[in-house]
C-alpha cells in the first residue's frame, strides 16, 4: 500500500537556527579501485566533465582523488594508493560504491553536534580544509552500512562557494576544496562532452538498500537523528512480481529538497533485487543507486545511449497498455497530455508514469561494473514527485531477466 507524509512548510526562522537545514546534496563520494579510470567511464559515458584532481602531482601520497561536474550534480572519485588506505579495504569488500553522500550546511559543526546529541555516531569529528584562499568545514557521521553522511560547510563567496546551477546550462564550479588542483587530462573529453551535453541537472534521490527487517529501524534514524520526514511508502503489495518483492520507504528532508529512499528485501518464490544486491555488497547495506534528474528525458536518453550506456530492455508489450493507463488519468486530473512523442519513448525504451500532480520519465541502467551493487537511474518530472508505482511491476520483470542471467534470481 502507498502512503503520503502530510507536507509542512518550513518557516524562515526555523530554517535560520536549525543547524540540520540541508542546503543540497554537497557532492557524492564513490569509493573505486581506479579512480582514474573511472573518471574517465564517468565522462565518456555521461558526459562529466573533470577538471580538478587531488593525487600525487598535488601532494597527495595516500590518496587520488578525481572532482566531476555536470549541472549541478558533483562527484569525487576516490582510490586508495596503498593497501592500508580506507578506500582499498572498501573496494575490497564491496567493489566500486559510494561511500559518502555529503550535504551542504549553514554551520558544519553545529550540525554535527545536534545528529550525534540527537543520537547519531560520528565518522569524523569537525575538521577545518583552510589555504590562502579560504576555509571549508566538514564533519561526518555514520548512516546505514559503511555510507557516511558529511557536513560541509562552505564560504558564500570565492572558489569554495557551491555552484549555483544555471537555468539551460552547467556552471563551471570553482575549487572543490583546498588540495585540489586544475588538470588538463580530459582537455579533450570535457570540450567534446561541452559541445554534447548529457543533459544531467541535479540528484534527485538516492536509494538505499538494507537488511530484512532493518528499513524501519533506519527510517526512525533519518527521522531521529537526521530530521527528516517521511515522504511516502510502499509494500510488498506495490513492489511486487510473481517472484521478488521488496519495500520502500522514502525519506525526505525537511525543506523536501532531499530525497533518500529505503529499500528492504520482501519474501518471495526467488531472490528480489535488494537482496542480490546485499550478497554482492558482503552482506552490508549501501547505496544501490543514484536517481539523476534531466529537463529533457528524450535527448538525455539519446545521447546516452550514443555513448554506450547499457540500460534495462523494457518489453514491447509494455506500450502496448501504458498510454491507455496513463493518458485517461492525466485528464482526469487537468494535466493535458504527455507531450513527448510516444514512438520515440518506445524507440528509446523509456518508462513512463503519471499521478494526480502530473508525469514522469525514468529509465534505468543496468549495474555500472561487474557486482551488481550500483546503478543510475535518468528521471524527468513534469509535476509528479512520486517514483513511478506504475512502473514497478514492468521494472522489476526486467531486473528480473538480468538477475537471471547472472545466476542470482
Amino acid at each position: 500500500m502507498t502512503t503520503f507524509a502530510p507536507q509542512t512548510s518550513v518557516q524562515p526562522s526555523a530554517a535560520a537556527i536549525d543547524p540540520l537545514t540541508l542546503i543540497d546534496v554537497d557532492h557524492v563520494r564513490f569509493y573505486c579501485g581506479n579512480a582514474k579510470q573511472a573518471a574517465y567511464f564517468y565522462c565518456h559515458c555521461f558526459g562529466f566533465t573533470c577538471e580538478q584532481v587531488l593525487d600525487q602531482t598535488s601532494g597527495s601520497r595516500e590518496s587520488a582523488h578525481y572532482y566531476l561536474t555536470q549541472g549541478n550534480i558533483r562527484f569525487i572519485l576516490t582510490t586508495g594508493l596503498n593497501p592500508d588506505h580506507a578506500a582499498s579495504r572498501h573496494v575490497g569488500l564491496f567493489g566500486d560504491g559510494v561511500k559518502d553522500v555529503a550535504f551542504t550546511v549553514h554551520d558544519a559543526r553545529k550540525a554535527w553536534e545536534q545528529a550525534i546529541k540527537n543520537g547519531g555516531t560520528s565518522a569524523q569529528d569537525p575538521t577545518e580544509l583552510t589555504d590562502a584562499h579560504g576555509t571549508i568545514v566538514t564533519a561526518a557521521i555514520k548512516t546505514y552500512g559503511e555510507v557516511i553522511h558529511t557536513f560541509v560547510q562552505r564560504p558564500q563567496s570565492g572558489p569554495y562557494a557551491l555552484p549555483q546551477v544555471k537555468k539551460d546550462v552547467g556552471v563551471g564550479a570553482g575549487t572543490f576544496m583546498p588540495g585540489f588542483t586544475q588538470t588538463k587530462l580530459f582537455r579533450g573529453l570535457n570540450e567534446f562532452n561541452a559541445k554534447n551535453p548529457c543533459g544531467l541537472k541535479y540528484t534527485d534521490h538516492l536509494v538505499g538498500n538494507v537488511e530484512l527487517g532493518k528499513m524501519n529501524h533506519w527510517v526512525k534514524f533519518y527521522e531521529d537523528v537526521m530530521g527528516f520526514k517521511l515522504f511516502m511508502s510502499f509494500d510488498d503489495k506495490d513492489i511486487a512480481t510473481d517472484y521478488s518483492a521488496l519495500m520502500s520507504k522514502v525519506m525526505a528532508s525537511g525543506q523536501g529538497l532531499i530525497k533518500m529512499p529505503i529499500n528492504e528485501p520482501a519474501p518471495g518464490k526467488k531472490k528480489s533485487q535488494v537482496q542480490e544486491y546485499l550478497d554482492w555488497h558482503n552482506n552490508t547495506p549501501g547505496v544501490q543507486h543514484l536517481a539523476l534528474r534531466t529537463d529533457d528525458e528524450l535527448a538525455s536518453i539519446a545521447a546516452l545511449r550514443s555513448r554506450g550506456v547499457d540500460f534495462l530492455a523494457i518489453p514491447d508489450t509494455y506500450y502496448q497498455q501504458v498510454w491507455n493507463r496513463i493518458e485517461p488519468m492525466m485528464k482526469a486530473n487537468g494535466k493535458g497530455d504527455v507531450k513527448e512523442d510516444h514512438q520515440r519513448v518506445k524507440d528509446l525504451g523509456i518508462l513512463v508514469d503519471a499521478d494526480d500532480e502530473g508525469y514522469l520519465l525514468q529509465l534505468f541502467t543496468k549495474p555500472l561494473q561487474d557486482r551488481p551493487t550500483l546503478f543510475f537511474e535518468i528521471i524527468c518530472r513534469r509535476g509528479s514527485q512520486a517514483f513511478g508505482k506504475g512502473n514497478f511491476k514492468a521494472l522489476f520483470e526486467a531486473l528480473e531477466l538480468e538477475q537471471e542471467k547472472r545466476g542470482n534470481l
